[in-house]
C-alpha cells in the first residue's frame, strides 16, 4: 500500500529510526504504517547508503530512453534528413510511413535521432534551404480556378469548382455545380467578381468550358472573360483529366 498522504518524509523517518533502534520487527512495521515489506527494505536501504537525503522523492523519469526502431526505418530517416535539410520530423514521419517503413515512431523519436546523428545542430539548422512558395505581390493578381472532382451528394454527382487567389492563398469560391456548362460556371464567376472584384489574371486548366482545342482558341466562356476586363491563360501541359470532362 502507498503511504498515507500526510508528511511522508516524517513517516519516512520515523520508520528507519525504529527499525535502528531495533524494538520492532520489520514485519510489525510494515504491517503499522500499512506498506510493504519490501517498501520498508527500500527505504531502509536508502538512509543507511545515503542518509536523509535517501528518503526524499525521487523523479521516476527514466535515466535512459530506448528507441525501438528498426534499422532500415532509421537508415532513411537519417537519409532523407541529409539530402533535404529543412525536413523536420512530421515531414520524415510522412515520408517514411508513405514507403511503407516498419515501425515508423513518433515526431519526438525521430527528433532525438536527429540530434543523436548530428543533424539537428546550430550548423545544419544554418545551411539548411528552406521551402518558399512563389506568390505574386498583390491580391487579385492572380486567380487560379479548376474543377475538382465529381464529389456524390443525395441527389446526383456534383463538380466542385474552386476558385484560389495566388497572393493570399484565400479561397474565394468552392460550390458543388450541377454540371461543368458555360451557363453553370459564368453564372458563379459573376456572383465571385461582384464579391471580391476582377482579377488581372484567370489561370485554367484546358478542361471544359474554359479550355479549348483544335485551332480555335478561345470558347464563348473565354471571350466573355476578355469581354470582361481579364485575361485569361492555360496551363502549358494539359492536365491529367482534360478530355474527360
Amino acid at each position: 500500500m502507498p503511504w498515507a498522504e500526510r508528511n511522508r518524509m516524517s513517516l519516512r523517518q520515523e520508520l528507519v529510526h525504529l527499525v535502528e533502534s531495533q524494538k520492532i520487527s520489520m514485519t510489525e512495521l510494515c504491517r503499522r504504517f500499512q506498506i510493504s515489506r519490501k517498501t520498508g527494505y527500500k527505504w531502509v536501504q536508502r538512509f543507511r547508503t545515503e542518509g536523509m537525503a535517501g528518503l526524499a522523492d525521487r523523479s521516476r523519469r527514466p535515466h535512459r530512453v530506448h528507441y525501438h526502431v528498426p534499422e532500415p526505418t532509421q537508415a532513411f530517416l537519417v537519409a532523407e534528413r541529409q539530402q533535404h535539410p529543412a525536413w523536420g520530423a512530421r515531414k520524415l514521419r510522412q515520408r517514411a510511413k508513405t514507403h511503407g517503413l516498419p515501425a515508423v515512431p513518433a515526431c519526438s523519436t525521430i527528433t532525438a535521432l536527429l540530434k543523436r546523428e548530428g543533424l539537428l545542430t546550430p550548423a545544419a539548422t544554418a545551411t539548411a534551404h528552406a521551402w518558399q512558395r512563389f506568390e505574386h505581390p498583390a491580391p487579385n493578381d492572380l486567380w487560379q480556378m479548376d474543377f475538382k472532382g465529381p464529389i456524390p451528394t443525395r441527389t446526383a454527382p456534383r463538380q466542385a469548382l474552386t476558385i484560389l487567389d495566388d497572393h493570399s492563398r484565400f479561397n474565394l469560391c468552392l460550390q458543388a455545380l450541377r454540371a461543368q456548362t458555360r451557363e453553370v460556371v459564368q453564372a458563379a464567376l459573376i456572383t465571385v467578381f461582384r464579391q471580391y472584384g476582377l482579377p488581372n489574371r484567370l489561370l485554367t486548366d484546358n478542361g471544359n468550358p474554359w479550355g479549348h482545342t483544335g485551332e480555335q482558341p478561345y470558347t464563348v466562356l473565354t471571350v466573355w472573360l476578355i469581354r470582361v476586363g481579364m485575361h485569361q491563360s492555360q496551363s502549358a501541359v494539359p492536365s491529367p483529366n482534360d478530355g474527360q470532362r
